[in-house]
């Protein structure tokens, strides 16, 4: 099957001009080529439309039937890969009403009726757009019961907390792997906030000004699942407010999955080594038969950067436009499409990854014992036993650390009475809290590292992920 219709037929714009337009206006023109990702949107904002012109009786019965045949068969060709989409007649509204007009002829031409290329749009635009923020939300809720369920298996692993990368307190694999958890669940809402502002219906705001027609909005936000019709018709033609809160939903995940996508770059390196990446998710050298690469985790992160791109980018085009739609507003969809599609890619290989990662115990708690990371605990021994004001005690730590280091021996290595030479007062009891495993059971504080903590956390996780998923 293919569309009869070429750039001369083109009549879409009416009689104002007596000649088609040049190849180089058609080719800047034309959209085809990205927003036929619609076809689905726009056939259903069509069936909703012709529906309520129906019902308001400024159609008749018949010809709506002959809509809804004609849009269903268009359906079931595109599915098929049998629909012929066509550069000469614009973009994805065009193709769907000519074709509509091959099929069922004049009742084709009554279906725009009340409606415009610009509510149609942003109608079709808004859809996609909540779709795109649901998956979003899902594939979020799949990581976070990723990184939930690694996290509770990790409890007790203990490995060094950073800060400045440099070796800081020890805590618990599955704590650190806890945090990106809250992380993307405020991600998550953030793309349902942002799908419930969205959700009000531009269908029949018409070009830019409403419609002289009876027409029922409500019944069509309805019919398309919007809560309600947008209420001023210049806002709904000409806003895109709502992809640009999807890309700084998108832009800010996108950030988030960096920071972890970094950290597994350097928790894979034979330097940390602790964790190990599955086949699936690495690759190999093409001259260093040694090596495994962690590129899924390194394109993840640089995903990042088309995604926040991807926001800049609509930013920059809407950010000069007098209301209500101007053409530049076309640019709006690639922007979208690519910075969703680079998210979408990017949530479901993190998820991959987390889900396969082997973590390395023994590295990662001969790690946490480096770098005299216990130094905070020994000072907190000092003020809960000596009754010694907190900076005092940082000044016997630092001290103690200076001669550990000297010795080159750990904290709880250190004899005491080299322990007593900087602080007489100090008894064999503080050796009960230099040991990382101690110094993490310590940390019981709401929000800390113990293992009890995350073990009660993560299984509050898991429960509430798991409530929302069934």
């Amino acid at each position: 099957m293919t569309n009869k219709t070429d750039g001369k037929e083109n009549q879409m714009w009416g009689g104002r001009f007596s000649r088609g337009p040049s190849a180089i206006m058609e080719e800047i023109n034309a959209s085809i080529d990205i927003d036929r990702r619609l076809w689905r949107e726009d056939i259903a904002g069509s069936k909703a439309h012709a529906a309520m012109l129906a019902a308001a009786k400024i159609i008749s019965v018949k010809d709506n039937e002959a809509i809804q045949h004609g849009l269903g068969q268009i359906t079931s060709e595109i599915e098929r890969d049998e629909f012929a989409f066509s550069k000469a007649l614009e973009d994805i509204h065009m193709n769907i009403e000519a074709r509509l007009k091959e099929i069922i002829g004049e009742p084709a031409g009554r279906l725009h009726t009340a409606r415009s290329r610009n509510d149609q749009v942003a109608t079709d635009f808004r859809l996609w757009v909540r779709r795109a923020c649901e998956e979003a939300e899902t594939s979020l809720k799949a990581l976070m019961l990723a990184l939930t369920k690694k996290a509770g298996e990790n409890a007790d692993a203990v490995m060094p907390g950073f800060t400045h990368l440099q070796t800081a307190q020890p805590v618990t694999f599955g704590h650190h792997l806890l945090a990106y958890v809250e992380m993307f669940s405020r991600d998550a809402a953030r793309f349902a906030d942002a799908r419930a502002r969205m959700n009000e219906s531009p269908l029949g705001a018409a070009a830019l000004a409403g419609t002289s027609f009876p027409i029922d909005r409500d019944a069509t936000a309805a019919a398309l699942g919007f809560d309600r019709p947008c209420a001023n018709s210049l806002d709904a033609v000409s806003s895109r407010d709502f992809a640009l809160e999807a890309l700084s939903a998108a832009s800010i995940t996108a950030t988030h999955l960096s920071r972890l996508a970094e950290e597994l770059v350097l928790w894979t390196s034979p330097h940390f080594g602790f964790v190990r990446l599955s086949d699936a998710f690495s690759t190999g050298s093409s001259i260093m038969p040694q090596k495994r690469n962690p590129d899924a985790a390194e394109l993840v992160r640089a995903k990042a950067g088309r995604i926040i791109a991807s926001l800049n980018n609509l930013l920059i085009v809407m950010k000069g436009l007098p209301l209500a739609y101007s053409k530049d507003m076309q640019e709006d969809k690639a922007a979208t499409f690519e910075g969703m599609d680079a998210l979408s890619l990017g949530l479901a290989a993190m998820t991959g990854m987390i889900g396969d990662l082997e973590a390395n115990e023994s590295a990662m708690k001969e790690a946490a014992g480096r770098g005299y990371s216990t130094a905070t605990d020994l000072a907190d021994w000092l003020v809960r036993s000596l009754n010694m004001p907190f900076r005092q005690a940082h000044h016997v730590t630092g001290a103690a650390v200076a001669l550990a280091e000297k010795k080159g021996v750990a904290l709880d290595a250190l004899p005491l009475e080299d322990m007593q030479k900087i602080e007489p007062k100090i008894t064999k009891d503080i050796f009960s809290v230099l040991s990382v495993q101690a110094s993490v059971a310590s940390r019981t504080s709401f929000g800390g590292a113990a293992p009890a903590n995350v073990k009660r956390e993560a299984s509050r996780w898991l429960a509430a992920l798991n409530k929302e998923k069934n």
